[in-house]
């Protein structure tokens, strides 16, 4: 914690920590330092985090892939805390509200926000990779950005689901996923994954899921998918015995290790929705099947408002779940929580308290 940079315009008087990255050579760039504490400009609140919480894209951007705008920078995109500071022009939030950070960023002035496609707008980022992130005991962030925490929604919770789940409903509306359908899940474990398997359950789908770990297909099945299957293996035959056929939909964010299986297990006009690619940027495509079964590939990333606040009211309303906390691990210990993130030990997602 030895680093404290010389204050400019727009931070107070006091400091606080935050897990700043200062090169972009991977997770081991980032260190623990003091900092000033940042004020809330026009439209924006600072929020004193109770929790925060990782995503892979925390490690994409400490390797530069996307680099953040600037360094040293503070990653992170999901935090839940207390409002404990109000900029001007804001209304509708007040000192001691509890909020959930909602990560998924846009201008909402220009015409496509407007429209309320906020994804396609030429300003478009996410929290702790176009600014500073949830990292630090403090964050600040557009009002329009920090969402009533529901009481029944535990601190863990709230500050740990909203990238992964939004993403993941988003993922699920793009591939317009119909009650009865038959949904594949790869690698069913992440965040996104396992938030796509809950979320398709909730939607009335028949759910199936791969892992390379049994516990994970195991706890799937538990929450009300129908089977799983090696993701390393033939899937898409073991998905066609089981199910009696193959999938409507498959959500895929492995990549080239599981791309051609995935691709497999669609059936005519099957749709295979794709938001990430943990094992590699490419991989191949056989045209012919592409074209000739009508296959849909469809790349989805965040989520607009409309759709976070219907994923809000479905899980303040108890009809669907979001994933399941891994772990909680002391704010200190960040570089223990990525290195559990990495090796792919979690089941869900993995925080950070604050308290």
């Amino acid at each position: 914690m030895g680093r404290i940079p010389r204050r400019a315009g727009g931070v107070t008087s006091e400091n606080m920590r935050a897990w700043r990255l200062h090169e972009l050579t991977g997770p081991g760039a980032i260190s623990l330092d003091e900092v000033p504490v940042p004020d809330p400009g026009e439209g924006e609140v600072r929020v004193a985090l109770r929790i925060s919480a990782l995503n892979h894209l925390d490690v994409w951007v400490s390797r530069g892939l996307p680099a953040p705008p600037g360094l040293p920078h503070i990653l992170g995109g999901d935090g839940a805390g207390v409002v404990d500071a109000i900029g001007p022009g804001v209304t509708g939030l007040a000192v001691g509200d509890e909020v959930i950070v909602n990560p998924s960023l846009s201008c909402g002035n220009c015409p496509v926000c407007e429209s309320g496609e906020t994804v396609y707008c030429p300003t478009f980022g996410v929290l702790g990779e176009h600014r500073h992130g949830t990292l630090a005991e403090k964050v600040v962030i557009p009002a329009a950005n920090a969402w009533p925490k529901p009481p029944a929604l535990s601190w863990e919770t709230a500050g740990s689901f909203s990238l992964a789940t939004g993403t993941a409903f988003r993922m699920l509306r793009r591939a317009r996923l119909a009650d009865g359908e038959t949904l594949l899940v790869v690698g069913v474990g992440g965040g996104v994954s396992s938030a796509a398997a809950l979320l398709g359950v909730s939607l009335g789908a028949r759910v199936f899921v791969t892992s390379r770990s049994p516990e994970k297909i195991a706890w799937a099945i538990e929450n009300g998918a129908e089977g799983g299957f090696d993701s390393a293996g033939q899937f898409s035959k073991e998905l066609r015995a089981a199910a009696g056929g193959l999938a409507h939909t498959v959500v895929e964010n492995v990549g080239p290790a599981t791309w051609g299986q995935s691709l497999r297990s669609l059936g005519l006009g099957g749709r295979m929705v794709v938001c990430g690619a943990t094992s590699g940027a490419k991989a191949e495509i056989g045209i012919p099947a592409l074209f000739f079964r009508q296959l849909e590939i469809i790349g989805s990333t965040m989520y607009t408002p409309t759709e976070y606040q219907d994923l809000m009211d479905l899980i303040a309303s108890g009809r669907a779940a979001p994933p399941p906390v891994d772990r909680v691990f002391p704010f200190e210990e960040l570089p223990a929580a990525i290195d559990r993130m990495e090796a792919g030990r979690q089941l869900g997602k993995i925080a950070l308290t604050l308290d």
